[in-house]
């Protein structure tokens, strides 16, 4: 054993006479203490493995209060000199759906599909309906409403004489509509009799007829290159389970670019997660290796098929289980399992018998039950 004494100049030195330097001690021990700051910090932050469920009940209930129910309502709105109001008459009728999402951080953003957070663009049919629909109220618009109507009562009065506005036909190019082109004045068909006889009448007629027209006053029509007719979001929230039909306002944040990816985001609009959320769904425990998900293993779904109809209970709203087996090897973009589904469930979360998510549901077949499809987990990050 060493025997140290302070030397002269206030030096450590043992018995032997070697002396030992304070600041040496002072750096070995900032060094030490800096390495196992650095591994600790490691160790906290990083997230511990994972570990595998192994069961349709464990996985349900590690992950039911992550999944909510969406409820999404829009409508046509028009924009006329800059002006806008929403149109609600028999041929723009405000529409509400229900998906589901999940959240995926504790700042109250939810994961989904993008056909949830804009379901008039879902499909190349819808599209084509909704650009036909659009170009006919704007049509119809521009055959009822005069320019001395002031801003403040554009949509009282479109409500009020939508009744009179031109008829068109499905599918009609701008401009083919019953009535006279753009800028003429808009008169009723004449359903008089047709009367046959002398030039004189005949000319005493034409005057008559002339001093009438040129009594009414002519009213100018708001040119349909002022009005401006979309379809946009009226109200969007979510449902969480086991909740008394409550629900949290949500604002859309993202939604993809590539058709291919059906996939979007939308987040609370106080930015947090509620407590009583005890897990979210964590993206970094996901299957990002697609290639990995073979036919036959299992697939677990969470979500709100048929959307109020099946989760609305005595008791609150409930999320619901349903499993299967995958089904056919993915694509790259999507994976097909044998999971029973409807709408509702588009945007569900899929995971495999561990736990990690695997997909998002977006799709089925109506016809045949069974037969679904979810956009796979490796694109999340991308996306």
């Amino acid at each position: 054993m060493k025997i140290r004494k302070i030397g002269p100049n206030n030096d450590l030195e043992d018995i032997s006479g070697k002396k030992r330097k304070p600041y040496k001690i002072i750096i070995f021990t900032a060094v030490i203490l800096s390495t196992a700051a650095f591994f600790g910090f490691k160790y906290f932050t990083t997230p511990p493995p994972s570990v595998c469920l192994d069961s349709d009940t464990k996985v349900y209930d590690e992950y039911k209060d992550a999944v909510v129910l969406i409820k999404h309502s829009y409508g046509y709105f028009a924009k006329i000199k800059g002006k806008e109001i929403q149109l609600n008459n028999q041929n723009a009728k405000e529409e509400t759906i229900f998906g589901t999402g999940f959240f995926i951080d504790r700042d109250g953003k939810i994961l989904t599909n993008s056909h949830v957070l804009q379901p008039w663009n879902s499909s190349n049919e819808d599209q084509e309906k909704v650009n036909t629909t659009i170009r006919n109220l704007r049509l119809k618009i521009a055959s009822i409403l005069t320019t001395d109507i002031s801003e403040d009562e554009y949509q009282s009065f479109i409500e009020r004489n939508w009744h009179a506005a031109s008829a068109y036909d499905e599918g009609e190019g701008e401009g083919d509509y019953e009535g006279e082109g753009e800028g003429e004045e808009r008169t009723e068909e004449s359903t008089g009799e047709e009367f046959v006889s002398s030039n004189d009448v005949e000319e005493d007629t034409a005057n008559v007829s002339t001093d009438i027209a040129a009594a009414i006053p002519v009213k100018e029509y708001v040119s349909k290159d002022d009005i401006e007719v979309y379809v946009k979001t009226v109200d969007i929230a979510v449902a969480l389970h086991d909740s008394n039909d409550e629900w949290l306002n949500c604002e859309i944040e993202k939604i993809s670019e590539d058709t291919n990816i059906d996939l979007g985001t939308v987040r609370l609009t106080n930015h947090t997660t509620p407590q009583s959320v005890t897990n979210i769904i964590n993206l970094d425990n996901t299957v990002d290796d697609d290639t990995s998900l073979n036919p036959g293993q299992k697939a677990i779904m969470v979500g709100y098929p048929l959307g109020m109809d099946l989760a609305k209970t005595n008791s609150g709203l409930k999320v619901q289980l349903y499993d299967g087996k995958i089904s056919k090897e993915s694509d790259g973009n999507k994976i097909q399992y044998s999971i029973t589904s409807t709408h509702g469930a588009s945007g569900a979360p899929v995971f495999n018998e561990c736990g990690q998510l695997i997909a998002v549901n977006f799709s089925g077949v109506d016809e045949v039950q069974g037969i679904n499809f979810g956009i796979v987990a490796k694109h999340i990050r991308n996306f």
